[in-house]
């Protein structure tokens, strides 16, 4: 009975508005009858949706912007390792915003203020149809300016992995970041094939290690994932794809050793939970082969903060836990006015 309308929404990106519907030929009986029949969902005043309740694509239309950043990132199935506050983007003239669970409360009333993060844009936004994300290179951009290095670091390998992002978006990127952040997009890499993978990757190079990716070996078609200062063969094994590859993965291990290199083999929870344990296996398995450390690897204390003379460096402050809006609203430019 609904199948045109709700087709109509699908084709609006998941989201549409009543204007819009109207001007298609749906009638407000129409769309109410769609409501109590429950194949669409009133999020706010004015909007129409295909997604369920819970879906945080509908809590940020609520709220009245989009997901953006890591938020963003999980929506289209990318690399987060941990889900924190929703991220949402609003534009700069907005004035009516809502609670993300009743769209009855005002954002500033909201019991659940505290679990989203605004972030005012100016970018445009959506009016009567609506994806409920923001564009990626915006997104990628939010992740790079709030998020830690190897977070950011994997969300990009993640869009350049997935195809996501090419040359010309990697550039794109780059320009919109300021150049304290364009480092980010150089250390990111198309080759990566997972999270826990990317994050290692990310940590040994920031601990001086030199590093070389998808390595190919002679007798074995897989290549190895992380081959560390050419000597050891570091394969990351996540629960998900590697539950059932015991027997092959044993495999690449000996085939590795018949190539000369030592394999060391962690779990991603070894990666996530206890890296230190994983960089000090690399360490011994080096020294053993009397491969030279890196100044950094070699001397961690030094770069944890303390200098060679035991002096602690000064850090700045840090800004207050978990600000309720991330960026500043974006003030209104004055007209330019010219002198006859």
């Amino acid at each position: 009975m609904f199948s045109d309308l709700v087709a109509e929404v699908h084709r609006a990106g998941g989201a549409a508005g009543r204007e819009h519907l109207v001007a298609l030929g749906f009638s407000d009986r129409m769309l109410s009858a769609a409501l109590h029949a429950g194949a669409l969902t009133r999020p706010r005043r004015g909007w129409y949706t295909t997604w369920a309740e819970g879906d945080p694509r509908l809590r940020a239309l609520r709220v009245g912007g989009r997901l953006t950043g890591l938020s963003a990132v999980v929506a289209w199935g990318g690399w987060v390792r941990e889900r924190g506050r929703m991220l949402v983007a609003v534009p700069a003239n907005a004035s009516r915003l809502r609670c993300p669970h009743r769209r009855t409360v005002r954002f500033a009333h909201s019991p659940q203020r505290d679990s989203v993060e605004l972030h005012w844009t100016r970018e445009r936004h959506d009016r009567d149809m609506s994806t409920g994300t923001v564009s990626l290179l915006e997104a990628l951009e939010v992740v790079c300016l709030v998020e830690p290095a190897e977070d950011a670091i994997a969300a990009i390998d993640w869009a350049r992995r997935s195809g996501r992002l090419d040359t010309i978006g990697l550039a794109e990127l780059a320009e919109r970041l300021p150049a304290s952040h364009r480092a980010l997009v150089r250390r990111s890499s198309g080759s990566c094939h997972s999270l826990p993978e990317s994050v290692a990757r990310t940590r040994l190079q920031s601990a001086g290690f030199r590093v070389r990716e998808q390595v190919a070996l002679p007798d074995h078609p897989s290549p190895i994932d992380l081959l560390v200062e050419n000597s050891i063969a570091l394969d990351v094994d996540g629960e998900a794809f590697h539950r059932d590859r015991f027997l092959p993965d044993r495999t690449k291990d000996l085939a590795a050793t018949r190539s000369g290199y030592h394999a060391v083999r962690p779990a991603a929870r070894h990666v996530f939970d206890e890296w230190p344990a994983v960089l000090e296996a690399i360490r011994v398995a080096l020294a053993a082969r009397a491969v030279p450390l890196p100044a950094v690897a070699a001397h961690p204390a030094s770069a944890s903060g303390v200098d060679n003379s035991g002096r602690s460096r000064r850090r700045r402050r840090r800004k207050r836990a978990k600000p309720r809006t991330s960026s500043a609203r974006p003030r209104a430019r004055p007209p330019i006015v010219l002198s006859c």
